[in-house]
């Protein structure tokens, strides 16, 4: 497809984005109690490579980080991260789906995690679009959940202050961490994951929904679906 019909295909695929605008409002109360979760968050997952507990036991370094993560830091951060979900937040019901998701069992993540995803994309927030791809059928291939998906763009504003998130893999992203290191993604990564995820739902659209993708951040998977078409 040349550049000059694209520019038209683009227009109409992108068009349904604009005019599902949510009316979401995030409780004062809920945000304190999530940004209060944030510090005890960033100590579990950078803990003191040079602490006497390494040191002592000398097992390997990412069971002891996590085994540290568990038993001091993660535990008071998910009990605020609860209290946050309990009065709708939706980052918090994001990030406490990804806590579910990184150490819960894999037999048990889908009950756990998906309900809090699923809300959380329903608010507009990006970052649940990718871990739902992964984990909640079929929830991830339901119109719900492309309604959810084009939803996002509208609210980029209201969470602009929210980013970056970890997620466990950003496939537009061009980092590659080692273990248990989440990547961390800008607004503008999981838009561009949000893009390429349509362009999988909507086949009439996926190129220009492909190309949107790269425009924003150079979605290296979204390039190679291009160049074989």
């Amino acid at each position: 497809m040349s550049r000059a019909t694209l520019v038209p295909a683009l227009f109409i695929a992108l068009t349904p984005l604009a005019a599902n605008a949510l009316e979401v409002r995030i409780d004062p109360h809920a945000d304190l109690l999530y940004r209060q979760a944030l510090p005890l968050l960033e100590q579990a997952d950078n803990p003191d490579d040079n602490s006497t507990l390494r040191t002592a036991i000398g097992v390997d370094p990412e069971l002891n980080r996590q085994g540290r993560a568990m038993a001091h830091t993660l535990p008071t951060a998910v009990a605020l991260l609860k209290k946050s979900v309990e009065l709708g937040h939706p980052v918090a019901q994001y990030r406490l789906a990804l806590y579910y998701t990184t150490y819960l069992p894999a037999a048990q993540i889908a009950d756990a995690a998906c309900p809090l995803l699923e809300a959380s994309l329903e608010q507009g927030f990006a970052p649940p679009a990718t871990a739902i791809a992964t984990w909640c059928p079929p929830y991830n291939a339901s119109p719900a959940y492309r309604e959810a998906l084009e939803a996002i763009p509208s609210m980029a504003t209201l969470y602009a202050p929210y980013y970056p998130q970890p997620a466990t893999r950003l496939a537009c992203s061009r980092s590659h961490p080692q273990g248990l290191q989440m990547q961390w993604g800008r607004q503008r990564d999981y838009q561009a994951e949000v893009y390429r995820l349509l362009g999988d739902l909507d086949p009439e659209h996926r190129q220009a929904l492909l190309q949107k993708a790269v425009d924003i951040n150079g979605c290296v998977v979204a390039q190679h679906r291009l160049s074989k078409r």
